[in-house]
């Protein structure tokens, strides 16, 4: 008997995801719970096993390929014959829309012909006007994240497609950088008192702390109203090979320093593998990130769009500094906060940065 697997609904309202890569090939055996398929989401890979023991007839989605929940992916068992679809089944594909389709978008005339002169498909445009209009940055927006249909590509170098976690990061640090308007405050701080070790615990219990001071920075903009959050989960960004993750520490003002670092822990080793759950990538309300040796005298940090503020921490070292009169050497870094001057002022964003330094520096 054949068996059809579907795409599972993989939770936190994700409805689509990416084949990134079989396990098995068509003709092997696979017992039941053996890894079958790696899945990914919008910013992690999701190993998913078998739910049927019996020979791999058919894979029916290739590797690269995006496709809603609920597609069949492969089926196990059988003759290997391809799975009977309905009329209702057969759109799950995800193939473009022909251009008929365009009409049940809401666009102006000019954005539509806009449009048609760049050869963007309005259909899988997302919409950022009011009442889910498409606007004519959300037009041109697509074009730059594929790359003008108007510039000839050149023929010299290896190519790869953008997929997986490096098409969400171009997806959503375009829409922040064309968006937001972002202003960087910097300040330095003495890190002679604090302990390394215990560094990013230290810093999301004091930024937990200082968020409450000030809450337009523990908040987001949504349409024409500023919505204050209430609670407290920090995101922290970590490097990967396959890059930037941004996983949530949940609940950062309630939690003992010894708890944040068992968080902080897990979550670093979960993303390097590749192993995060959906769940744990959603829901920050502020983000946090330190490259460490790599981190520079200096650098501005992309909001993690829709919040309002991030904050980094840049190298720490030894330099000379002078306290009460006399030249001392003390372990200095700078703290940066790019901040959405739309909800934040500048004078606030200052304020919750040396709050920020006090609790540490205390």
């Amino acid at each position: 008997m054949a068996y059809e697997f579907k795409l599972p609904d993989l939770g936190e309202g994700l409805t689509e995801g990416e084949i990134a890569r079989w396990l098995v090939a068509e003709g092997d055996d696979i017992a039941e719970d053996q890894p079958l398929v790696e899945i990914q989401t919008d910013k992690t890979t999701v190993e998913i096993p078998s739910p049927a023991a019996g020979p791999v007839s058919q894979i029916l989605v290739a590797e690269g390929e995006t496709v809603p929940v609920g597609t069949v992916l492969v089926v196990i068992g059988g003759n290997g014959a391809p799975p009977a679809r309905t009329s209702s089944e057969e759109p799950q594909r995800t193939v473009p829309a022909p251009p008929v389709e365009t009409g049940r978008v809401q666009a102006t005339p000019l954005v539509r012909k806009i449009a048609a002169e760049l050869g963007v498909d309005l259909a899988i445009v997302t919409p950022t006007g009011s009442d889910g209009r498409i606007t004519e940055e959300d037009v041109r927006g697509t074009v730059f994240l594929r790359g003008s249909s108007e510039e000839p590509q050149s023929t010299e170098g290896r190519r790869e497609p953008v997929r997986g976690v490096r098409k969400k990061i171009v997806e959503h640090l375009t829409r922040a950088h064309r968006e937001i308007p972002a202003v960087t405050f910097v300040e330095e701080c003495d890190f002679s008192d604090v302990d390394l070790k215990q560094l990013l615990p230290l810093v999301l219990k004091a930024t937990a702390e200082s968020l409450k001071e000030f809450p337009e920075l523990n908040a987001r903009l949504e349409r024409d109203e500023i919505v204050y959050l209430d609670r407290y989960d920090i995101g922290i960004a970590v490097q990967t090979d396959q890059g930037l993750v941004v996983p949530v520490v949940r609940n950062c003002d309630s939690r003992t320093l010894d708890e944040l670092r068992t968080d902080v822990d897990a979550l670093a080793e979960k993303a390097r593998a590749g192993k995060l759950e959906p769940a744990e990538l959603q829901g920050s309300t502020f983000t946090v990130t330190s490259a460490g040796k790599l981190g520079g005298l200096l650098v501005t940090p992309l909001i993690n769009h829709p919040e309002v503020g991030i904050l980094g921490i840049h190298r720490i070292a030894d330099r000379p500094v002078v306290r009460d009169g006399a030249i001392a050497v003390r372990k200095l870094g700078n703290i940066s906060v790019t901040f959405d001057h739309r909800v934040v002022d500048g004078a606030r964003a200052a304020e919750f940065t040396l709050a920020v330094i006090r609790r540490l520096e205390s």
